[in-house]
């Protein structure tokens, strides 16, 4: 059964540092209306009547506009500690491909990724394993990988629509490590942020310190982490400068107190809610201010750790101490988890206040964010690793900054490896272009920016007017010889990112390709 059938959603907003949201536009508007039932209880046939009912309902109605967001994103976050396993071959079911409506961005965070110094520099020449296994299964049902972040075993991977590439901007990753002293990359936090758009987003995946005494030091591990990594941007310089931070990860937090014949129990039984006020990251959110900013769905699933591999069954292992004698079995534990942050309302000055006395917009965000979370849970099906996946899908609700591509890009006339091509580029709004950008030849079903079959320099000897139209030739040896759907996508080197997309187009078999053998010659509708 799903526990989440009879579980209100978790919901938050950008209007509001407190999850009881959008108080403030509802008292505004409420204002709005009732002077709008005022001026109709005293409307004469006047003119001046008139306008006032008229003006009063346009404010209510732009009101109504404003605060209720536009548009709905789908965002699926995956955080599993892998303890070095290699991948499972079928990753469908933590990504819940067939669930409707689908994702629209797919954020995956893991620890313990195989890092051993053979395998990790092998890793960093090409795509480790389970970076593959992600691409390969995203990318045939439209999924870009657009960044990822390694610092040894933890990995970070963001995917989009293939359609939302344009209006994800300012991608920036960062890294801390936290383990000996500092020096260590075995512990800490890894981070993607962009813009996503318009709206400031960031991504925080962790591995603290672990074993159950170590509380506190976890606190002050993420604490460091978000106040040490920046980001090379005036309006976000930090993590928490954006409007919303996802922080997860093995998180290693455990529960307190409870001997483990009573955990096993309250968790077989079904009773999860008995272990709730134990939990330490529960506990340390009741002590820690910055900590009380995060909010987390409840935990109806079960601890996601210490598991025997290839099972459900909670470790049945002895371990050893380091004298030899007989450890201690590890106690469940919800160490693996996702939390969020909207950024609260910074509290207005003196100065502002009085600015906005006579402000019409009554000092209320123009665009609003709002995140709700759909689905808080795990996946006890996986069992290459120790922990079991940890899922957690949100809905966000925003308003557009816009939904232009910043370039516009369209091929020009048939397209085949028998002749030249061409291609047309505009700059539609003024961004830091680069004569180090480039359009590249994407095949439909492409897996990452970098994953194109040919691509050309934008033009050399002088960055473009806006609006200027700017023709390319791709030399017809580039062009593949079998044809098929492909895709242009102008790339920024200072974005690090595709902000320019053509419509799917077809590239025709080339008369080479028979001759050269690689498809069967056609004679009066007969292959040969």
């Amino acid at each position: 059964m799903d526990p989440f059938t009879d579980t209100p959603r978790v919901r938050s907003d950008s209007m509001s540092s407190s999850v009881s949201q959008g108080s403030s536009s509802k008292v505004v508007l409420r204002q709005r209306l009732s002077q709008l039932l005022t001026c109709i209880e005293d409307m004469s046939s006047d003119d001046e009547a008139s306008e006032e009912v008229s003006r009063t309902l346009d404010e209510a109605f732009q009101l109504c506009g404003r605060f209720i967001p536009t548009d709905a994103f789908r965002l699926h976050i995956v955080t599993w500690n892998v303890a070095t396993a290699e991948p499972p071959e079928d990753v469908t079911t933590l990504l819940q491909l067939d669930v409707q409506p689908p994702a629209d961005l797919y954020v995956i965070g893991l620890q313990e990724v195989n890092a051993n110094p053979v395998r990790f520099i092998s890793d960093l020449l090409v795509e480790d394993a389970w970076s593959h296994v992600f691409m390969d299964t995203l990318a045939p049902r439209g999924f870009v990988k657009v960044t990822s972040m390694r610092m040894q075993g933890l990995l970070l991977l963001v995917f989009a629509k293939q359609f939302h590439l344009p209006f994800i901007r300012n991608i920036q990753t960062t890294y801390t490590r936290t383990g000996f002293f500092g020096y260590w990359g075995n512990k800490g936090g890894v981070t993607v942020r962009f813009s996503f758009y318009g709206h400031m987003v960031c991504f925080l995946n962790c591995h603290l310190a672990a074993h159950v005494n170590y509380a506190l030091q976890r606190v002050d591990e993420i604490e460091y982490i978000l106040e040490t990594q920046d980001f090379d941007l005036s309006d976000t310089p930090n993590v928490r400068d954006h409007k919303v931070v996802f922080w997860f990860g093995d998180l290693n937090f455990r529960i307190a107190d409870h001997g483990l014949h009573f955990l096993r129990s309250s968790i077989n039984s079904g009773r999860l809610n008995l272990l709730w006020n134990k939990d330490q990251l529960t506990m340390m959110k009741k002590k820690e201010a910055f900590l009380q900013e995060f909010e987390e769905g409840p935990l109806n699933f079960k601890p996601t750790y210490k598991f025997d591999r290839n099972g459900e069954t909670y470790d049945t292992s002895t371990p050893k101490t380091w004298l030899g004698f007989a450890g201690k079995k590890r106690k469940p534990a919800w160490t693996d988890r996702v939390l969020w942050r909207i950024k609260p309302k910074t509290p207005p000055s003196e100065e502002d206040d009085e600015k906005a006395s006579t402000s019409t917009d009554d000092g209320l965000d123009e665009y609003p964010l709002l995140v709700t979370q759909d689905k808080y849970t795990s996946d006890m099906s996986y069992g290459v690793s120790d922990h079991k996946p940890v899922i957690a899908t949100f809905s966000l609700e925003v308003r557009k900054c816009f939904d232009t591509p910043l370039v516009h890009v369209s091929p020009l006339g048939v397209w085949s490896a028998d002749q030249e091509a061409l291609l047309n580029y505009t700059i539609q709004e003024d961004f830091m272009s680069s004569t180090w950008d480039w359009i590249g030849l994407y095949k439909v079903g492409f897996k990452s920016a970098f994953d194109y079959e040919t691509f050309v320099w934008v033009r050399e000897e002088e960055l473009p007017e806006t609006n200027e139209v700017i023709q390319l030739s791709v030399d017809k040896d580039e062009i593949p010889l079998l044809g098929g759907h492909y895709v242009l996508g102008y790339y920024s080197t200072n974005m690090q990112s595709i902000i320019g997309l053509s419509a799917n187009f077809q590239i025709l078999e080339s008369k080479r390709a028979v001759m050269e053998g690689l498809v069967p010659e056609n004679i009066n509708g007969l292959n040969e």
